[in-house]
């Protein structure tokens, strides 16, 4: 295999694992919901809008013929359903907003894991020369690091029941 194929075997390969390790990262989410049989700490609209990105996706994927973008973004799309569902089957009638100063409702492996996703799926645009991949993945990586930065200013606090069990 040639350098130039090889690359492009990998950077195809880093998207796929790493689009699918994001839209993965719901699980926590949904076991959480699950266990707890409420959405405390978790936020629908990430769900909502990885789904509409991964129909956009889905539906580029097959005007285009691109195998890759048309199973990642079904596996997604399935994947956000399913979040969905069960967000709307815990969520309570009344919705509660808090404005806090604290991170705990953000997902710190969401965060890396929508970077690594937005940068490869970035690469892959960048190789087929095709814009429409690359600038769509943009926002990803900006509100990646936006959300590093929230980590930063607003650490998450340790869990107060292992505070009390020190105590």
């Amino acid at each position: 295999m040639e350098a130039g194929g090889l690359l492009d075997s990998f950077i195809y390969g880093a998207c796929v694992v790493f689009t699918l390790g994001m839209f993965s990262a719901g699980l926590s989410d949904l076991r959480h919901m699950r266990m707890t049989r409420s959405v405390d700490n978790v936020q629908f609209l990430p769900f909502l809008t990885t789904e509409v990105n991964n129909l956009g996706w889905l539906s580029y994927g097959a005007l285009k013929g691109d195998g890759i973008l048309i199973v990642v973004n079904a596996v997604g799309a399935a994947l956000q359903t399913l979040y969905i569902l069960a967000y709307l089957h815990y969520c309570p009638r009344k919705a509660k907003v808090i404005q806090t100063k604290s991170t705990q409702c953000l997902s710190y492996p969401l965060t890396i894991a929508t970077l690594l996703t937005s940068a490869s799926w970035c690469l892959y645009g960048f190789q087929l020369r095709d814009p429409y991949i690359m600038v769509s993945n943009f926002p990803g990586i900006i509100t990646s690091f936006i959300r590093f930065w929230l980590f930063w200013k607003y650490p998450q606090e340790q869990d107060r029941n292992y505070r009390l069990l020190q105590t």
